[in-house]
């Protein structure tokens, strides 16, 4: 899950220029996001007081109080995910556009184990080091920081409200549920909590992936079903040569674990495609044009020759500069526990941990409900690859006990929010569970669509889900001064 143009038009990269522990800078271009980069001193291991003892580490994050009402405006603290913090700050300018309206100070946490906050450095993901990755570590790592920060910038007043998309939008749902004397609501988007916990039908998430394309057109879907016939039928013959030529790899196939490899190579693009078919081009988890599901449609159809528009379509996600000169099969795509994608280099091998441990994702092809090779990934299979690759067996159903499966209906303060293009939307919550407790079904809407900032090209469905996001956000902040004034 990896798992956005923003109120801030940014495109050129960030420079890097903090090596130092405790250093940070401001953006000072025209045109940056108003963000200062600061680390935080955060408890390495929260729950085991003999083996680290009080060890620290440098923990990333973002803040920006260009809207805030000091020591009265409500705090708006985004729940970093599997990723670099700037990307996910750089491309959620609902959250901006939300803190010039409500007066709110901006801080975006970097999960742990995750961009530069690695608690071991080059280290981190050594064996027993990686241990200390876990869904509770980042709850409690981000309950510190809020709290610590509040007493550093003397915000003792100021509400504090969650965001987050995707697992980003699971961990604010669990911030809320965990620590509500810390946390008065949360904006969960595309958050998918009952899936990743196990519920629910393995076919679900390639079957929507499938519906995208079907929805431009049937025939989209059929071109797809019949290239992947034809690699198959080509690889039952082992005409490899053919394969290679055909989708430019840089060498040819020469065994079922390289077709395999290849298959989810190809599986990968259309996912990505589907869950960034956004109405407007973007740079997020990579360069896509507007509309990448109809692009990508258009491609399939656009010739006779079903392989070569397969390897076009693929090129969109692994080759929009057109650049490569062929793809090479285990350098853009590593397979892992996730058979959505984990992404590539450091924070890859994160996200394959904590699918290895807490994060369910037994997710399946079988070119019935789906356009796709027959690719399962069992339980069982699950945990002979987390053996194998980090000494480790998965728990499943962990995450039902530890923060409420699909038994919800206590809490309260959180929007689920999901868009009906999302392949991610239909494992999480679709319907609202009570007055507090409130879905918001987006309709044209792709992965976390409404934490993005507003663009001309919306449609009116994100439009007024941002606005009901805020009234109830609003309303939330109101309420939680009310109880603090009543208790103090």
């Amino acid at each position: 899950m990896r798992p956005i143009l923003c109120v801030f038009s940014v495109t050129a990269a960030l420079v890097s220029v903090h090596s130092l522990p405790g250093a940070s800078f401001q953006s000072r271009r025209d045109g940056d996001p108003p963000f200062t980069e600061k680390f935080f001193s955060q408890v390495v291991d929260h729950f085991n007081f003999n083996s680290l003892g009080n060890a620290t580490f440098n923990q990333r994050y973002l803040i920006t109080d260009r809207f805030w009402k000091k020591s009265f405006g409500p705090i708006f603290f985004y729940t970093g995910n599997e990723g670099d913090i700037w990307e996910f700050a750089l491309n959620s300018g609902f959250i901006l556009e939300l803190a010039a309206q409500q007066e709110a100070l901006v801080i975006f946490a970097e999960h742990r184990y995750y961009g530069r906050s690695l608690p071991f450095g080059n280290q981190s993901f050594s064996i027993p080091e990686v241990g200390l990755l876990t869904v509770e570590q980042a709850l409690a790592d981000y309950a510190l920081m809020i709290t610590e920060l509040k007493l550093q910038l003397a915000a003792a007043q100021s509400p504090v409200i969650v965001f987050g998309g995707s697992y980003g939008g699971m961990l604010s749902v669990y911030m809320r549920l965990k620590y509500p004397n810390i946390v008065a609501g949360a904006l969960a988007a595309s958050a998918p909590i009952l899936s990743t916990a196990g519920f629910g039908d393995p076919r679900q998430f390639f079957r929507d992936v499938t519906a995208d394309f079907e929805r431009v057109s049937p025939a989209c879907r059929d071109a797809v079903t019949a290239a992947f016939q034809q690699l198959r039928e080509a690889a039952e013959r082992q005409d490899y040569s053919h394969i290679q030529s055909e989708l430019s790899l840089c060498q040819p196939p020469s065994s079922a674990r390289d077709i395999h490899q290849l298959y989810g190579l190809l599986r990968n693009a259309f996912t990505l495609m589907a869950m960034l078919d956004y109405p407007y081009s973007t740079q997020f988890m990579g360069s896509l044009p507007a509309n990448p599901v109809k692009v990508a449609c258009d491609t399939m159809l656009g010739g006779s020759d079903l392989l070569t528009n397969l390897r076009d379509t693929a090129g969109m996600v692994y080759n929009s500069s057109g650049l490569l000169p062929c793809f090479d099969l285990y350098r853009l795509y590593v397979e892992c526990a996730d058979p959505t994608g984990c992404g590539l280099g450091f924070n890859s091998l994160a996200w394959d941990y904590q699918a290895c441990t807490e994060i369910e994702m037994c997710y399946e092809s079988n070119n019935v409900t789906d356009m796709f090779p027959p690719m399962t990934f069992t339980q069982e299979a699950r945990q002979l690859y987390c053996s194998k690759r980090w000494g480790v067996q998965p728990r499943p159903g962990w995450l039902r006990i530890q923060f409420w499966g699909d038994d919800l209906s206590t809490a309260s303060n959180i929007i689920f929010s999901n868009g009906d293009l999302d392949p991610w939307a239909n494992g999480g919550v679709r319907n609202s569970l009570s007055p507090s407790l409130i879905a918001i079904n987006i309709s044209d809407g792709a992965h976390h669509l409404d934490l993005r900032g507003s663009n001309a090209a919306d449609p009116e469905s994100v439009v007024k889900a941002r606005k009901m996001e805020a009234e109830l956000i609003a309303a939330w902040v109101k309420m939680e001064r009310v109880r603090f004034r009543q208790s103090h």
